[in-house]
């Protein structure tokens, strides 16, 4: 199953490459046809796809390394500094765009050949549909930050090709001479957005946050389905890259011999690990009556107690 995860990651990652290197050819010959700082945004924009598309590969490459005697937790977290990466490179992009669009206002440079940038502005349209398919396909069997990074990336590709072709129709035919450096700010402001989105996912995953509150109760209910957890506490969740890891305490009867507390253990970890497959749990056998030093701030309640009083 990881291997398969594995390829399909990788394989996202080559399609977004070969995807970016063809718009950055059709790009760089539309933005010296025609002038425009849209184009020259969106040119901008696939050039660092490409760049981010290479990191991405490398990303997902490393973080599918098995654990090793150095990683013993896996290189999940390559993904996560891949998607950092990305993000720098969208920041910068944002910046530089800006900083033309409003020069070329001060300047009130025309615009050219609107024809062939519509051209070319429509090809990137479809072949960027066509990647965000085959990505979604991927991510919803992989769970890739790296992917889901680079993925919005190529969704806002669709938004800033759709403003070239608006930015050049206007300035050409409808002879409104600013929209191109105004498209062009819009495009930066947009990119800026998806940096500090993309740097949030990512900073989320290096500090090993906490599950989403959904995913959390979702395994408290799986595990209340055994009664042997009827006690589980100290609850404790994190993701790195694709893996997800899970730790919690657990009470049961002191009497018990240490083969039978071990073969209970084994038998809920087996069924949850079925239903979260990719995660790798940790659990811990407290003896009942046990109870944790009251000033650890990490000590939780019971987490089926808390449930039923959500509910």
């Amino acid at each position: 199953m990881t291997t398969d995860r594995a390829l399909l990651a990788r394989s996202a990652a080559v399609a977004s490459i070969s995807v970016a290197l063809i718009l950055v050819a059709l790009k760089t010959w539309a933005s010296w046809r025609t002038g425009s700082t849209a184009m020259l945004g969106s040119l901008a924009d696939s050039a660092l796809d490409l760049v981010a598309s290479l990191a991405t590969l490398t990303g997902v490459w490393i973080a599918s390394m098995p654990a090793d005697e150095d990683h013993r937790f896996g290189h999940g977290k390559a993904e996560a500094l891949a998607a950092i990466f990305q993000v720098m490179l969208i920041a910068l992009s944002a910046f530089g765009i800006a900083v033309r669009a409003i020069m070329q206002l001060a300047a009130g440079e025309p615009t050219a050949a609107a024809q062939e940038g519509i051209a070319v502005s429509l090809i990137a349209i479809a072949l960027t549909f066509a990647l965000l398919s085959w990505q979604r396909f991927v991510m919803n069997r992989t769970r890739s930050l790296a992917i889901q990074t680079d993925h919005l990336h190529y969704k806002s590709d669709l938004l800033l090709n759709l403003a070239v072709i608006a930015a050049l129709v206007l300035d050409q035919y409808a002879g409104f001479g600013i929209a191109d450096p105004l498209f062009g700010l819009a495009i930066a402001g947009w990119l800026a957005w998806g940096a500090w989105r993309g740097a949030s996912d990512a900073v989320d995953d290096l500090m090993d946050r906490e599950w989403p509150d959904e995913k959390r109760q979702a395994f408290v209910e799986a595990a209340a389905r055994h009664p042997e957890l009827s006690n589980l506490h100290d609850l404790r969740t994190r993701t790195s890259g694709n893996r997800d890891f899970v730790q919690f305490h657990v009470d049961l009867p002191p009497a018990l011999t240490i083969a039978a507390a071990h073969a209970i253990i084994d038998r809920v970890e087996a069924d949850l690990i079925a239903q979260f497959p990719g995660t790798e749990l940790l659990i811990h056998i407290d003896p009942e009556g046990h109870v944790d030093e009251p000033d650890n701030p990490l000590v939780e309640d019971n987490e089926f107690a808390k449930l039923e009083k959500d509910a």
